[in-house]
């Protein structure tokens, strides 16, 4: 585990903060000041249990069941009894850097002091994150209203020292054992602490967090790939002048210009669209490379600006506010934060078919101005690089299909009580897989720029000072350069290692400076 110490108070958190729980094992530790706030907020929820007057969540039934009072001596087995009954997920088990930033939002808002658990409650969910031990979540269970139900209700069983969950080892074993092994105690829930483990939205915005942060990266990458396209293509840096993009000043787009720019600077091979096979203008693929990509920029800030505002809230039903009122609310509706991750799916979709649209040109003999076919060795005998554009046409098709919202959706559920939900977590879920399909889309056209570009210099083109560093970084990353058909699929894995660890962006950087 990661020695970095992470401080959860009663202010909300940061995306970094997540992601160091999440993927870098960062220990977790609850302040003074939130484990007060936790302390005072469950005085006033064992005041309500103690009166005769039904209260939703501590002394009543949930969703549709809302309208039975429960007696004192059957309010623990009500909380038992919620977290068991939704522990009802389905499917491939959900990854371990999720699962954590699952917890850790939890606990972030459980540590706000509006939602009335007891500090037992606070404090062993963080023993629990500081163990390594991650609860058994599951694909299917969440429709992003009421929280992501199924997944946080698998985490709480955990807390309750039930269910499956896996150690630190990897291992998957009953949670009683894992909690055992680290003298953790199970916790014996009270009124209303089940249902405060459950009702968020943390699920769907951890996993915005996260995509936020690798969309960053792949979008910094997709302008270098861009860039390196342009040059092997023998095309114009001059649609990058910032004067053109100061007269459409979307923010983005001015970036990602910028961007392309840097990494051109020095080039011998840009301008020659005049040469044997004359150009006015570059195909759109080229020419608005920035355009695109900029608006996938533009896109991926408004996200950020949702996740902060989540990053900062306790989402919780009901919350407990600070002039001692315990009210029912809607906040743990997902809306916000499903439209941000279908949104982003959108733009990841059209950077990746702008991309491929590229790569193609640099294949296609007929547009590629003197390059060999499919970038082949020997064309005929050599099929190049012909089937890596099928292998990026595939990813982007599916793209296309990940791009279609889920948000507009809603199947009303716990008996036309909950009738319109997000369908976040959907959104989440699909936007993981797009990302994911983003990055080997990027890392073809990696492929195939850097090896146009050696062929060009193989007729005396001196490519910019920083394709240059980005040529030799990946092929030190073991993938191969121009030459005879080899097997083909090691060489892309390697470029999208390369390429989602951000080691593209640092190969140019010692160059161009730092890139947006």
């Amino acid at each position: 585990m990661d020695m970095h110490t992470v401080v959860v108070g009663t202010a909300g958190t940061t995306a970094e903060d997540v992601i160091a729980v999440a993927r870098d094992g960062a220990r977790v530790v609850v302040s003074e000041e939130a484990l007060d706030a936790v302390a005072a907020a469950r005085r006033i929820i064992d005041d309500l249990a103690a009166k005769p007057d039904p209260v939703y969540g501590v002394s009543t039934g949930f969703g549709a069941l809302a309208v039975r009072h429960i007696s004192p001596d059957l309010r623990a087995q009500l909380q038992r009894n919620i977290v068991r009954s939704h522990a009802a997920g389905m499917g491939p088990r959900v990854e371990r850097e999720v699962v954590r930033a699952l917890m850790f939002l939890r606990l972030k808002t459980l540590a706000s002091g509006h939602t009335g658990v007891r500090p037992v409650v606070v404090e062993t969910m963080a023993a629990i994150l500081n163990a390594g031990i991650t609860p058994v979540v599951h694909e299917y269970g969440s429709l992003g209203c009421s929280g992501d139900l199924a997944p946080l209700s698998h985490c709480a069983l955990t807390l309750m020292g039930e269910g499956d969950a896996e150690g630190p080892d990897g291992e998957v074993r009953p949670a009683a054992q894992l909690l055992a092994a680290h003298r953790i105690e199970p916790v014996e829930l009270r009124e209303k602490e089940g249902l405060a483990l459950l009702n968020g939205t943390d699920g769907m915005l951890g996993m915005l967090v996260m995509a936020c942060a690798d969309l960053a990266r792949l979008i910094t990458s997709a302008d270098i790939t861009a860039a390196l396209s342009l040059e092997a293509l023998l095309g114009s840096e001059k649609v990058l002048a910032p004067e053109l993009h100061a007269i459409r000043p979307h923010p983005g787009q001015g970036a990602s210009a910028g961007n392309m720019l840097s990494v051109l600077a020095g080039s011998g091979l840009t301008g020659h669209h005049q040469d044997d096979a004359p150009r006015v203008q570059d195909a759109y693929s080229i020419r608005c490379a920035p355009q695109v990509a900029g608006a996938g920029r533009d896109t991926l800030a408004h996200a950020r600006l949702v996740a902060d505002r989540e990053l900062a809230a306790a989402v919780d039903n009901p919350v407990v506010l600070p002039d001692g009122r315990v009210e029912s609310n809607g906040n743990f509706h997902g809306a916000p934060v499903a439209y941000v991750l279908d949104f982003l799916a959108i733009a990841a979709a059209d950077l990746a078919s702008v991309a491929e649209r590229r790569t193609d040109r640099l294949l296609d003999k007929n547009r590629s101005h003197g390059l060999p076919p499919f970038l082949a060795g020997d064309a005929g005998v050599d099929s190049g690089l012909m089937i890596a554009q099928y292998t990026q046409a595939a990813l982007v098709s599916e793209m296309k299909r990940l791009a279609v919202p889920a948000s507009v959706d809603s199947i009303p559920s716990s008996a036309m009580q909950e009738d319109h939900v997000s369908m976040g977590w959907s959104a989440a879920r699909k936007l993981r897989t797009a990302v994911d399909a983003l990055g080997k889309v990027v890392a073809v056209e990696l492929v195939a720029a850097t090896r146009a570009i050696e062929l060009r210099e193989g007729l005396g083109l001196t490519p910019a000072p920083a394709s240059r560093a980005a040529l030799e970084a990946v092929r030190a990353a073991g993938v191969e350069g121009p030459g005879e058909d080899r097997f083909l699929a090691p060489d892309l894995a390697a470029a999208e290692a390369f390429v989602r660890s951000g080691k593209l962006v640092a190969a140019v950087e010692p160059v161009t400076g730092p890139l947006a």
